[in-house]
């Protein structure tokens, strides 16, 4: 699952017995090496998706990468948006790798900027007319999910879109299934014994739940379809866009 490059079996177990914001400043310098940074490919799918869907000429003004970790859904502002992109973590150690490796992507589209806040509470109003965010919903316990998607309406101007990538649920007779759920129940089992937390579950942001969240921030939500998208033995695609527009 990890290149020769990324962290060691007991540099994955340090992180795991730290508090997320700690746990993911050691892992920042190795993180792009590892399977939990989302694919190019699901990226450039979401960029593709929200083309045309903006307010001048279907692009966007400005975008916020919620949870941007070291800077790679960044990329999906830059391709979208003309005037500015920010990228908001809480991790030090990450925003300093996105940092370093903004320098070395010049590429064509806005600067991005980074700042360091935290998801349930970030610190922007009417700001943006798009926010992405990638792979960061199971860090925060379902209780916490009206917090920072009432952080992220509040950022976004009217008529904003907040849009980010959900899966498919695995089949219960499928490997990936019972994986996820001993992921999870060994998770439970650590936080009970062990602090501070490390909350990273993936079973706790079910669609139906997420988008009754997204609803009850004030958002008009749809999923949407995306063409390439890899198809389940059934003919099903593996994972859709959700997108939330603010009235």
């Amino acid at each position: 699952m990890f290149t020769p490059q990324g962290p060691s079996l007991r540099e994955l177990a340090v992180q795991a017995l730290s508090s997320v914001e700690r746990g993911y400043d050691l892992l920042a310098p190795k993180f792009d090496h590892t399977p939990f940074r989302t694919p190019d490919r699901i990226l450039d799918a979401t960029a593709e998706a929200l083309r045309g869907r903006g307010p001048s000429e279907g692009l966007f003004e400005a975008g916020l990468d919620v949870c941007c970790g070291t800077g790679a859904g960044t990329g999906v502002l830059r391709s979208l948006c003309r005037e500015r992109a920010v990228g908001v973590d809480f991790s030090a150690g990450m925003l300093a790798a996105a940092r370093q490796a903004a320098e070395g992507r010049p590429g064509t589209g806005p600067a991005v900027t980074y700042v360091r806040a935290d998801a349930r509470a970030l610190p922007f109003a009417a700001a943006f007319d798009l926010a992405v965010t990638f792979g960061a919903l199971g860090h925060f316990l379902p209780a916490e999910r009206a917090a920072v998607f009432a952080g992220v309406h509040r950022a976004l101007r009217p008529g904003g879109i907040f849009a980010f990538p959900v899966a498919a649920p695995p089949h219960p007779r499928s490997a990936l299934y019972w994986t996820l759920l001993g992921f999870d129940a060994v998770m439970r089992v650590r936080n009970l014994l062990w602090r501070p937390p490390f909350v990273m579950y993936y079973r706790t942001s079910s669609l139906g739940a997420v988008r009754a969240d997204l609803r009850a921030a004030g958002f008009a939500v749809e999923l949407v379809p995306v063409p390439g998208a890899v198809r389940r033995p059934g003919g099903s695609p593996s994972w859709g866009l959700l997108v939330a527009r603010k009235p």
